[in-house]
């Protein structure tokens, strides 16, 4: 199947540049563009892609705001964040509005492409160690964010195996690693995974993430 993708940034050379790589994707089509993130919104509704490149940093509406519209409207379509550092202040608030991961503008066609597949897949594009630099950081960063009631209830649902297998999520492994590092079967993993989404209302492994680092079951650092 083609996988549909919305290319939403201020910038023409931007969004030309990607267009040109993902079209030359066998499995991967661009749809259309977006300017803002007004216009983001707009192009989601009208086109029902699979997958959106979001700019973080766009004028009348910007990206994160843009993400949490999008995420609240639309249960299928998934946000890919766009940036130039990979410590770009505004990263951590996008994550917690719903996108699935972040990309740097200067990846290579090939890393945009296996971003969008893994986005579009259902999976967190959170390396390991952006994982820690990011989360992390932003974590402290942030507020202080506390989790609400309902949170706190969820996570009082989880099993033991269910809280060490988000301890793992949190810190950037893979379904396989995580099965390896607790010698089970990765369908198990799979499974352990699913029904923590469900439990805490998640959509995705990225928001698992940032779920456990908001309750402190991470130490940040």
């Amino acid at each position: 199947m083609t996988i549909r993708v919305l290319i939403a940034d201020d910038q023409m050379m931007v969004r030309e540049g990607f267009s040109v790589l993902l079209n030359a994707m066998p499995d991967i089509e661009v749809v259309g563009e977006a300017v803002n993130g007004r216009q983001a919104i707009e192009r989601v509704r009208e086109l029902a892609p699979d997958v959106v490149l979001m700019d973080i940093r766009m004028p009348e509406l910007n990206g994160i705001e843009a993400t949490r519209e999008i995420v609240a409207a639309d249960g299928t379509a998934k946000v890919l964040v766009l940036t130039t550092f990979d410590l770009d202040e505004y990263v951590y608030q996008a994550l917690r509005a719903g996108a699935s991961g972040f990309l740097l503008k200067d990846a290579s066609a090939r890393q945009l492409a296996d971003g969008v597949r893994v986005v579009a897949a259902g999976e967190a594009l959170l390396a390991p160690t952006v994982t820690r630099r990011l989360i992390t950081e932003f974590s402290k960063l942030s507020e202080a964010p506390r989790l609400m009631p309902s949170a706190q209830a969820a996570y009082g649902d989880l099993t033991e195996r269910e809280t060490e297998v988000l301890v793992l999520i949190a810190q950037g492994l893979s379904n396989s690693e995580i099965a390896g590092r607790l010698v089970v079967a990765e369908s198990t993993i799979k499974t352990h995974v699913s029904r923590i989404l469900v439990k805490l209302g998640l959509r995705d492994r990225t928001q698992a993430a940032v779920f456990a680092y908001e309750a402190r079951l991470v130490t940040p650092g």
